[in-house]
């Protein structure tokens, strides 16, 4: 089945799901009639966008802002630079925040866990800077990385001013950079999901004058309102009108739609659940290889063993327009050889679909175990048995 070419193993695959699918084809000349200065549709594994309206104007995004906030915070939460149970002190600057609150006191102490559940759900403005003091020493440096990350995932019109979206001159994005953003936190850090979420919880306020309970109310009313609903963010100030980063999921696809500038919170979460129910009514995703799926093997230069399987780290999933035939090819790539020794999950390939010549996702192929750099008496025994074939 495979074949040695430059390097690589190669494979290809047809399955035949109907007509080769453009990734805007349902954008073109497709209008939902969104009463909002912006909007955009995108199914999150694949990254397609299924509808978009003056996507890339620059507008205030109101605390849509925070989505950037929430991922900085669980990217530092996976490098272990910061722990859940972490105790930050509140800052003068932080318990200044107006907006949406969660009224922390300066000096008041809490924990990384509650001041992140506090952003998810409730919008804490408060939290969310004292959250970026955190993280980075101060608000001003939060930002910078705010700004640094907008541009490795390529949200060209973005510049943040704050960490948590009141209006500030300059502090603008847009409906495709905060779908980006969305789509790196719900695919990259699926446990947010479980604050996303939550309509309602509790903290509790620990002051040198007393201990008090506050509870927490999900902005979003879609999570109680939306079949599928997972979250994500509200906003809404003077200057940016009322905005949604709104994420479901139904049936293995996940979607993610952007409205800014709503002149009301209703027509705001109308416009997200029309979008969505575009989506689910016309669009499907198929599962391709699932993960861990064996699809060849490299050979391994001086390691315990000559040869190892390769698989799938991930599943990919393919988007198609429902009733349509689409031709999916499949292309598997590994490479010649790897030195041993060979940590777990180290990269040897990828597998790369295409349609119509274009590519349509792609995931990586690993060594799924770790492999030993070979010992003497390994060595000494292939040589015997080279010895004894040959013979």
């Amino acid at each position: 089945m495979f074949n040695h070419k430059r390097g690589f193993i190669l494979a290809a695959a047809v399955l035949l799901i109907a007509m080769p699918f453009k990734p805007t084809m349902a954008a073109e000349g497709q209008t939902l009639n969104i009463n909002a200065k912006a909007n955009i549709l995108m199914e999150a594994d694949t990254g397609q966008i299924l509808l978009e309206e003056n996507a890339h104007a620059k507008l205030a995004p109101a605390s849509v802002t925070k989505v950037m906030t929430i991922l900085l915070i669980y990217e530092a939460l996976e490098q272990e630079r910061i722990k859940w149970d972490d105790i930050v002190t509140v800052s003068s600057h932080a318990a200044s925040m107006g907006g949406s609150q969660i009224y922390l006191e300066p000096e008041e102490q809490q924990t990384v866990r509650d001041l992140t559940k506090s952003v998810v759900i409730a919008s804490a403005n408060d939290a969310a800077v004292a959250m970026a003091e955190f993280i980075a020493g101060s608000e001003e440096g939060f930002v910078l990385m705010m700004n640094n990350r907008a541009k490795e995932l390529g949200m060209l019109n973005t510049h943040f001013v704050n960490a948590c979206g009141l209006d500030a001159p300059g502090h603008l994005t847009t409906a495709y950079d905060i779908a980006l953003m969305s789509r790196e936190l719900i695919t990259k850090h699926t446990d947010v999901l479980q604050y996303t979420k939550t309509w309602m919880d509790i903290i509790t306020h620990k002051t040198a004058r007393c201990e008090s309970e506050f509870g927490l109310t999900n902005t979003n009313r879609l999570i109680r309102n939306y079949t599928g609903a997972t979250g994500l963010k509200t906003g809404s100030t003077s200057q940016a009108q009322f905005c949604i980063a709104a994420t479901s999921e139904r049936d293995g696809m996940k979607l993610i739609a952007v409205v800014m500038a709503a002149p009301d919170p209703t027509i705001r979460f109308d416009s997200a659940m029309k979008m969505m129910d575009y989506g689910y009514a016309n669009f499907t995703v198929i599962a391709k290889e699932a993960t861990g799926t064996e699809v060849g093997e490299i050979k391994i230069c001086k390691g315990s063993v000559e040869t190892a399987p390769v698989t799938v780290r991930k599943q990919t999933n393919v988007l198609a327009p429902k009733g349509k035939n689409v031709v999916v090819d499949s292309e598997v790539r590994i490479l010649e050889s790897l030195n041993a020794p060979v940590p777990k999950n180290t990269k040897a390939g990828e597998i790369i679909y295409t349609s119509e010549g274009k590519e349509i996702g792609r995931s990586d192929l690993v060594i799924a175990d770790e492999i030993k750099k070979a010992s003497a008496m390994d060595m000494m025994g292939r040589v015997m048995n080279r010895w004894l074939m040959k013979g």
